[in-house]
């Protein structure tokens, strides 16, 4: 902030300040006037002055000169303590401002490590401090989340563009032919690249809340066992049982297709960290009234308490090597809670140790909030209002 800005902060609270004491002493001069004369001279005359005497005229001179005197003195001492506590004033707040518009321009520059320290100007200004450094530590976990998240997603497309660059050159060059091998070769990896544009679309959109859910009421035993019979398959070229049980639960308003795909990647997730002849449980519960909880319980590899708190990042990997190998790109379980948020639920990972298995449980509410259907937000709408539009 200039000094100019800080100059006029110092006027206008002079200015306030001088209207209060002028407002002051026109009360004070407007009472002595008008109502001090006479109490003043019914007390002479209760003394024993006579009226229209030389003693009784001398006084009430005397009475008026003297308030002339102290209205002087009143206003000058008024002028002087409000100018300098004005200058005070916005000499304190001033430099709060001048050290949170610093820190902004630093923050514009891109420095997002910068922080405000209590400028002890008064509760209010530490408060906008105390937001501007949550701003800034948001918007520093923002950037660094997306070097990271431009850094893994170069990666992941590093390979796929290399199988293809290596293949359509040696098809150019004329050191290969093309045959089925090649072709299955080759879409598999545009196949790869697809899925991962999907999938980060897909986490994109839930977590700025730009999906529209198109809801309905789903019995549960019906939701698990379509996302069962989806995997059976996989499950049984691998040799995992795959258990399901839906208990008493009921039904549940969800967007079919995205709770689908949460219990997707659940089932993938623990297929492929679960070894042959291992056990998936797929199990709904009823925790408390009007919530739903679905839980993914796998005999497989289980987790390691450090990596517990950051599996639902995005390209986030405890064994990035082994994973990549496996064709995981990371984001499955950044896709599946982004998806279980945008239904207002909430899904936790538990793990007592690598060997141990894992747990990944959904909790759901039965019935959705109503929210307002404004950019920004999830949008919950009838499903007849979404007739001929993709979810």
């Amino acid at each position: 902030m200039n000094r100019g800005h800080g100059s006029g902060l110092a006027r206008r609270f002079l200015a306030a300040e001088l209207l209060v004491v002028a407002v002051s002493l026109l009360a004070a001069v407007a009472v002595a006037v008008v109502a001090g004369p006479p109490i003043f001279q019914a007390h002479l005359l209760m003394a024993g002055s006579s009226e229209g005497s030389a003693e009784l005229i001398h006084a009430m001179r005397a009475y008026r000169e003297a308030n002339l005197i102290v209205w002087a003195v009143a206003l000058g001492t008024a002028l002087v303590c409000a100018s300098l506590v004005s200058a005070w004033c916005s000499r304190r707040i001033r430099r709060s401002l001048d050290r949170l518009g610093a820190a902004a321009l630093d923050m514009a520059a891109g420095h997002y490590d910068t922080r405000v320290p209590p400028l002890g100007a008064g509760a209010e200004v530490d408060a906008v401090a105390g937001a501007f450094n949550t701003m800034a530590t948001r918007l520093e976990h923002t950037e660094d989340t997306r070097r990271q998240m431009l850094s893994d997603l170069a990666h992941e497309l590093r390979t796929p563009v290399s199988v293809l660059t290596v293949y359509v050159d040696a098809l150019t060059d004329g050191v290969i032919s093309w045959d089925d091998e090649a072709g299955e070769l080759m879409s598999g990896q545009l196949r790869r690249l697809g899925r991962l544009i999907e999938d980060i679309s897909d986490v994109s959109r839930a977590q700025e809340g730009h999906l529209v859910l198109d809801r309905t009421e789903l019995a549960v035993n019906e939701l698990l066992a379509e996302a069962a019979e989806t995997h059976h398959e996989a499950y049984t070229a691998k040799g995992v049982t795959l258990q399901v049980d839906p208990g008493n639960t009921g039904t549940v308003t969800v967007d079919r297709h995205r709770l689908g795909q949460v219990l997707g990647h659940l089932l993938t997730n623990a297929l492929r960290h679960t070894p042959p002849g291992g056990t998936v449980t797929l199990r709904a519960t009823a925790p408390r009234p009007g919530r739903l909880a679905v839980t993914v319980v796998d005999t497989g590899e289980g987790i390691a308490p450090e990596h517990l708190p950051q599996i639902f990042e995005r390209f986030y990997r405890g064994d990035t090597a082994r994973d990549r190998d496996q064709g995981g790109a990371g984001i499955g379980l950044a896709i599946a809670r982004a998806l279980v948020e945008a239904h207002g639920g909430t899904m936790v990972a538990a793990s007592t140790g690598p060997g141990h298995g894992a747990a990944f449980t959904v909790d759901l509410p039965r019935q959705p909030r109503p929210v307002e259907d404004t950019a920004g937000r999830i949008a919950t709408r009838h499903p007849d209002t979404l007739r001929g539009h993709a979810p």
